[in-house]
């Protein structure tokens, strides 16, 4: 037993939590179409009933967007890609904010449901550029 805690330590490095490849923006991308469905489903339906199970999922799936876009920036995106990318956090920061309360989770619109889409695929489009490196 006491061998293993004075035993020489071996220093490591990693790039991200896990082995690289658990990663992907596709997820934040999902719910966010997700989100654009359920718009466009609510604007046809009058049931109040439907209407309010659909934004009840719709909120759900932007604290998705959001948690897959933190995970993103928190977890996988590092100093040098901030520096080699320095509009990487204004993009995250604005993609969470039309996921949020004055977005896409408190919101029935479909241009911003766009809107939230056009960032995430910008951020994907940097993440991809990362994984070629």
């Amino acid at each position: 037993m006491f061998a293993k805690l004075f035993a020489p330590t071996v220093e490591v490095s990693a790039h991200c939590d896990l082995p690289c490849g658990v990663y992907d923006p596709a997820q934040a991308r999902i719910e966010a179409e997700s989100i654009k469905g359920i718009i466009a489903k609510v604007a046809d339906n009058d049931d109040p009933d439907f209407r309010t199970r659909a934004i009840i999922i719709k909120e759900q799936r932007a604290e998705l967007v959001k948690h897959h876009l933190w995970v993103l920036w928190t977890d996988y995106f590092k100093p040098p890609h901030f520096e080699k990318y320095p509009q990487l956090h204004v993009l995250v920061n604005e993609a969470t904010k039309l996921a949020g309360a004055s977005g896409a989770k408190g919101a029935l619109d479909a241009e911003v449901a766009d809107q939230l889409l056009a960032k995430i695929d910008e951020i994907a489009e940097i993440f991809w550029e990362t994984k070629k490196g």
